[in-house]
């Protein structure tokens, strides 16, 4: 385990706009404000279209992480997250999981990775930054290659 204590800064409330793309409006507001890191405590929205990761298809590595990926559409939508920065391409890397579910299905579930997703109606964000101490997603090579959070 690691851990470290989190020096915080300004808490935001956010929405997004109907019809939006999820991560280029996050992209946005984290650049107009200057957000480079943070949390994501709590959303809630809806979403037309949304991609998680999951597949239908054998695994052969159970341990290995899973690049396929489901879409969904007409989902509500709750989750959380974190925000690193990414000082090789100057912009943040969000790590963003959610709970849907399909309103035209009994609102049957799906929880995973969030990979993609445009806006229905409303996405309603906490976002609370990090000022200390940066965190970054470096590269494991004997985690295959995954990204993990690091406090640097």
């Amino acid at each position: 385990m690691k851990s470290t204590e989190l020096k915080t800064g300004r808490t935001f409330g956010v929405t997004f706009e109907h019809q939006s793309d999820f991560f280029q409006e996050l992209s946005s507001f984290c650049k107009e404000n200057q957000v480079q890191q943070g949390y994501i405590p709590m959303f809630i929205a809806g979403f037309s279209e949304v991609e998680l990761v999951g597949t239908c298809s054998k695994i052969d590595d159970v341990n290995a992480p899973v690049w396929d990926k489901v879409h969904l559409s007409n989902v509500e939508a709750c989750g959380c997250g974190t925000i690193a920065y990414d000082s090789d391409e100057d912009k943040i890397s969000p790590h963003i999981h959610v709970n849907t579910g399909i309103k035209s299905y009994s609102a049957s579930g799906h929880t995973s990775h969030l990979l993609s997703a445009k806006v229905l109606f409303l996405v309603e964000m906490l976002i609370v930054e990090v000022l200390q101490p940066d965190m970054r997603r470096v590269v494991d090579p004997n985690l295959y290659n995954i990204g993990l959070l690091q406090f640097i």
